[in-house]
């Protein structure tokens, strides 16, 4: 190893803690400290030998708040141009998308793969006349019809299911259980 990494590791390196704790209050995110602090080492070493350093640990803060700086400006002139909306013309129109975004789209698939296993996990006979009333539509005299059993009795089971998976929808979705009536 050589001369100047070595006395690079003994003064610098033990001062990185402090860099990143710095890094990370000045960025929004973690990544960003990430690169900040790497950017700053890279810095730092590169300068070790240049300059003459009575302060080691403010050295390399001063670096670290440089490189944060260096990042915004550099975010700064990457900002990118909003697309047009649809309004602002016929060529505009095209790159305006009608659908769903693709973040409510995510959500929707999430909610549906949800909601298809809380149905799953009803007892058979609740989800048998459940899926019989809201997904084929049928009257209650035809689910009793298909299932064999009274229609009081396909109305009680209805009921039940429809509870039970409002109770267990709002337990997943919201993290806590509710009290069913």
């Amino acid at each position: 190893m050589d001369d100047k990494r070595r006395r690079f590791e003994a003064q610098v390196l033990p001062h990185l803690d402090a860099a990143y704790s710095f890094a990370r209050w000045l960025a929004p995110a973690p990544g960003e400290a990430d690169d900040v602090l790497q950017e700053a080492a890279l810095r730092a070493f590169r300068a070790f030998d240049a300059e003459r350093i009575t302060d080691v640990k403010a050295w390399l803060l001063t670096i670290v708040r440089n490189c944060h700086f260096t990042a915004i400006k550099q975010r700064q002139r990457r900002a990118q141009v909003p697309l047009p909306d649809a309004e602002d013309g016929p060529d505009a129109a095209a790159l305006v998308a009608d659908g769903p975004t693709p973040e409510a789209v995510s959500i929707q698939l999430e909610q549906a793969r949800t909601l298809d296993q809380l149905v799953q996990a009803l007892p058979p006979e609740h989800r048998e006349v459940l899926l019989l009333r809201e997904i084929e539509d049928l009257s209650y005299r035809e689910i009793a019809a298909v299932v064999g059993v009274p229609i009081g009795t396909v109305m009680s089971r209805l009921a039940r299911a429809r509870a039970l998976l409002k109770g267990r929808w709002l337990e997943n979705v919201e993290g806590s259980p509710r009290a069913m009536r």
